[in-house]
């Protein structure tokens, strides 16, 4: 269960937006930390140790967006945009290029709440132990053709292109399919691992969610060798670099 060893950095230079944020991180019983510009929050996360990152999207001078894409660079941490930004084409690039949710102010204090527990629950899976025993028999790290994937740390490399990185809901999906390598995942299953409760996550999300890691991790999406789909079972993370499937 979430509890208040989950820490929260809240990167907003409105005094008054900055506090409520806080007043709802504090009444789910987290821990806020407050930072008031990209640069004032780099230094945050030097200093603590963060389990997921509120941006807004208007700061001083580094940008959220610009903030957020540097972090996810360097961790899969989860982000979440928190913006009075509300176009749909703010909304997407922020999602494809950093960001694990957005959230447009004014908001309801129950769909941020909402939105943040379930980007937790990607990064930050609880243990069921009845799993337990299976996870020591999980690979603790993947070469899956230029990438590098160490799960147990929950760090992604491509060795041909560093800047290249992966969110947390695709590293989350990526772990989810290792746990299990070479064995069809159903998308009910990637669902419910993934926290996936709330009406916004249908299975048309899951097959989004595939293709953007296959852009990032297949050298061809369109002919993946090792994010694969099974008609009728789901998808399976296969770990040889044999022929391509379609």
């Amino acid at each position: 269960m979430l509890n208040e060893r989950i820490r929260i950095l809240i990167v907003e230079d409105d005094p008054d937006m900055a506090e409520l944020i806080s007043d709802l991180v504090e009444a789910e019983g987290w821990t806020p930390l407050t930072a008031p510009s990209a640069e004032d929050a780099a230094g945050v996360l030097t200093r603590e140790t963060v389990h997921l990152v509120l941006v807004d999207h208007n700061l001083p001078g580094t940008s959220g967006r610009t903030f957020a894409q540097r972090l996810r660079a360097e961790s899969a941490i989860g982000i979440v945009m928190v913006t009075a930004a509300g176009s749909a084409a703010d909304r997407v690039l922020g999602l494809e290029t950093a960001a694990d949710d957005y959230v447009v102010k004014p908001f309801e204090p129950i769909e941020l709440t909402a939105r943040i527990k379930a980007v937790l629950r990607r990064t930050i899976p609880t243990l069921k132990p009845e799993r337990e025993a299976e996870r020591e028999h999980e690979p603790a790290s993947l070469k899956l053709g230029d990438w590098s994937v160490d799960l147990k740390n929950r760090r992604a490399v491509c060795l041909c292109d560093p800047t290249k990185s992966l969110t947390s809901a695709e590293f989350a999906l990526l772990a989810i399919l290792a746990e299990a390598p070479n064995m069809p995942v159903s998308r009910a299953q990637i669902l419910d691992r993934l926290g996936a409760e709330s009406d916004r996550y249908i299975d048309r999300n899951v097959d989004v969610l595939v293709l953007r890691l296959r852009r990032k991790i297949e050298r061809n999406p369109d002919l993946p060798r090792h994010i694969l789909t099974r008609r009728g079972k789901g998808y399976v993370l296969s770990t040889d670099d044999g022929e391509p499937t379609p």
